[in-house]
């Protein structure tokens, strides 16, 4: 395989002759095997469409040629909405362009990182849409044969779009049985391993996987070694090991089925109890990709476990004082003594030991970084855009980059308003949550709703939104990150979310995200960059200067913050 700085670069300006169509290259989103992907943006239309460019050079055997042409064949083909959209392919000398719908919201391998497991209406809502498109699949006689989290796509309206079609086959013949030896280790059938020949019932036995990676919040055989997930595989050796209903036990038993023809046809699993009988909201809000949402026809509202509880059902608090030296304490930590909340410790320490382990490579570097250096896949959904700090009357308060506002009482209590301008949370001092609107709360509330929407007024400023929005179903259903604990001083202001991300803003207006989920770091550098990297790519090819210095002081605050 060529060496990456003899691949052609990918030209900023494409045209596709067929169509009369330029299309100029925006940003980066994530590369495969000998794909690239960027957002392309039609110079006449202003459409945005994900461009997945090959590079010629790269397909160096006639099969990877062949594999490039029937992908595009089938994928071209479909026309569904949970398929991802085909809108053309042109070629140049050097590249070969697929022009594809965009998916602005990833993969659900992201959601599945930052959220781990899934409500069972949660699952129900995907399961239902995986389950239309790949029935559209096997009508036309597809198998898709690399059904995972990473190729369900999902569009702003959380809407699953199946994407990735290069491992995709078509059936020609009733009873016809292939034999590629072809998957993703986690999500690969017994069949494929015993290389018995294979055909539908595959793509069953990965949607069994994805069920139950969505519901218990890893894949029901991996370990830590190749060798022995496929012996797993092959020996139908898995445990549900987590609560979950009967009814979706079942379904993912009757799927992860050693012999292939007792596995359900796609036709019959779309009539399973856990799909036509539990509750399933007809839309999710975008919350959701990061925090578990609320459903108002199941729970009772004035009486939730903690928002903090979710990440760390078990954990110790760390005892601060609002009233000690600020530079030496977490101010406004909304933490008391003997109450289970959001581990800020355990948090800090697994940030450290991140952190710690890049600088050991000693990243820093003087030259600029090519933009394929960052994922952003890995980017942070909410992080902090706004904040003031009016702790010596009354507290602290943020904006969030989805536009809902919190505040951190000086008493450690939180109101959080969502983006809706409308919803209110109150959690109190033992973490308890409460549900309002802005015009319809309990009188004991009035004055931190007024100070609320004081410092809602402030930040937004001109911005601010005025009369009521309509208020839709996923707006009821938002939880959104909020602010668990912070602290100043001469360099800037820490600041961690209550999903375990910390953002640190300094005083020469760059910041740091750092999401202990996705293991990766955010950075927003002086010119207002927004350039996301995962540590690990960060220890194999280094970093600019200026993010190994805030990398060092984080690591430097984050062990003054665990010895205090």
């Amino acid at each position: 395989m060529p060496k990456e700085n003899e691949v052609q670069e990918i030209p900023d300006v494409m045209y596709d002759a067929n169509t009369k169509t330029v299309y100029k290259k925006g940003k980066f989103f994530g590369r495969g095997g000998f794909a690239k992907c960027y957002e392309i943006i039609s110079s006449t239309t202003k459409q945005a469409y994900a461009g997945k460019i090959v590079s010629k050079k790269l397909m160096v055997k006639e099969n990877q040629k062949e594999k490039i042409t029937q992908e595009i064949q089938i994928h071209q083909s479909l026309r569904h909405k949970n398929v991802v959209g085909f809108y053309g392919f042109f070629e140049d000398q050097f590249n070969i362009y697929i022009v594809l719908e965009l998916c602005r919201k990833r993969s659900m391998m992201e959601l599945h990182k930052r959220r781990k497991a899934l409500t069972e209406p949660e699952t129900r809502f995907y399961m239902k849409q995986i389950l239309h498109g790949v029935t559209y699949l096997h009508e036309r006689r597809i198998i898709h044969r690399d059904l995972k989290l990473g190729n369900l796509f999902l569009d702003d309206e959380l809407h699953v779009k199946i994407g990735d079609f290069g491992l995709a086959a078509k059936i020609e013949y009733d009873g016809e049985r292939k034999k590629t030896l072809c998957g993703t280790p986690n999500y690969i059938a017994p069949e494929i391993l015993n290389k018995k020949g294979h055909s539908f019932e595959v793509d069953i036995w990965s949607v069994g996987c994805i069920m139950y990676t969505l519901l218990i919040g890893r894949p029901p055989f991996e370990t830590t070694t190749l060798k022995e997930t496929y012996e797993k595989i092959k020996k139908c050796d898995y445990r549900i090991t987590q609560t979950i209903s009967q009814c979706a036990k079942q379904m993912i038993m009757d799927m992860l089925q050693q012999d292939p023809k007792l596995r359900p046809k796609i036709q019959q699993l779309a009539q399973k109890e856990f799909i036509i009988n539990g509750y399933c909201p007809s839309s999710l809000p975008l919350s959701s990709l990061s925090m578990e949402p609320r459903f108002k026809d199941q729970m009772n509202l004035t009486n939730r476990k903690p928002l903090t509880e979710l990440n760390a059902p078990n954990a110790e608090p760390m005892v601060t004082s609002p009233h000690k030296d600020i530079h030496n304490s977490i101010a406004a930590g909304g933490m008391s003594a003997g109450i289970q909340t959001f581990n800020a410790k355990e948090q800090f320490l697994i940030l450290r030991g991140m952190i710690g382990k890049v600088l050991k490579c000693k990243p820093a570097r003087k030259e600029k970084f090519l933009d394929e250096m960052t994922d952003p896949a890995a980017q942070p959904i909410i992080w902090i855009s706004k904040w003031v700090d009016y702790s010596d009357k009354y507290g602290f308060g943020y904006q969030l980059s989805d536009e809902s506002v919190g505040v951190m009482f000086n008493d450690t209590t939180k109101l959080i308003m969502l983006p809706n301008q409308i919803n209110v949370h109150y959690v109190d001092r033992h973490g308890v949550e409460a549900y309002m609107t802005v015009e319809n709360y309990p009188t004991q509330y009035e004055k931190k709703i007024k100070l609320l929407t004081y410092f809602s007024r402030y930040m937004r400023e001109h911005l601010m939104k005025t009369g009521a929005n309509e208020v839709k179903e996923a707006d009821t259903m938002s939880r959104t990150p909020h602010l668990h604990q912070w602290c100043r001083s001469t360099s800037g202001v820490l600041m961690q979310l209550t999903n375990g991300t910390v953002q640190m803003n300094f005083s020469d207006h760059t910041k740091i995200i750092i999401c202990p989920l996705m293991a990766a770091i955010t950075y927003i550098d002086d010119d207002k960059s927004f350039r996301t990297f995962r540590f690990s790519t960060i220890e194999k090819n280094g970093c600019s200067i200026g993010l190994y210095e805030k990398m060092k002081y984080a690591y430097d605050k984050f062990t003054v913050l665990l010895e205090s």
